[in-house]
């Protein structure tokens, strides 16, 4: 074992995970979504504006994240910056699972679940085909990651 595959990896400050956060979405809605989104290509993941209903406020509450296709579902991690509490966007979608994001060109229903068992192993190890320290990451949070499926639903009337 070389000295580099046993470094563990190092989270950025929690100001500055936040920070950039607050740049993105800034970045979205002053190019009014020209830019900030990106298709996942095969060594890359893509970025997803999602959209929630606040769990507590009822009010609708976005979010940049990072995902993958997987036939016509959508996947991504709820790993908050790597930070331990549960992402805000996550607990919301647990209280109401039906949700939107916009992708570059369109914009989908979706409905939220989580992975589980065997398609949560399989999902994980395709994420971390590209993020090759993503369970060191992991480990730093004391529970699991969840690994969240969004998958399509018709639109509302």
């Amino acid at each position: 074992m070389t000295a580099q595959s046993t470094k563990q990896p190092t989270v950025p400050p929690r100001w500055f995970v936040r920070t950039a956060w607050v740049v993105h979405r800034a970045i979205y809605r002053l190019t009014f979504g020209r830019l900030g989104l990106w298709a996942p290509k095969p060594n890359r993941w893509g970025t997803m504006r999602l959209t929630t209903v606040g769990r507590r406020s009822g009010k609708e509450r976005s979010v940049i994240l990072g995902y993958y296709e997987d036939g016509p579902n959508l996947f991504t991690l709820a790993m908050n910056g790597w930070a331990d509490p549960e992402p805000a966007w996550w607990l919301n979608l647990q209280a109401q699972p039906d949700a939107t994001v916009d992708l570059v060109g369109e914009a989908r229903a979706v409905r939220a679940r989580a992975a589980q068992g065997a398609e949560r192993s399989r999902l994980w190890a395709r994420w971390s085909d590209i993020d090759r320290q993503l369970d060191a990451y992991a480990a730093k949070r004391s529970s699991p990651t969840a690994v969240v499926i969004l998958e399509p639903r018709p639109a509302s009337p």
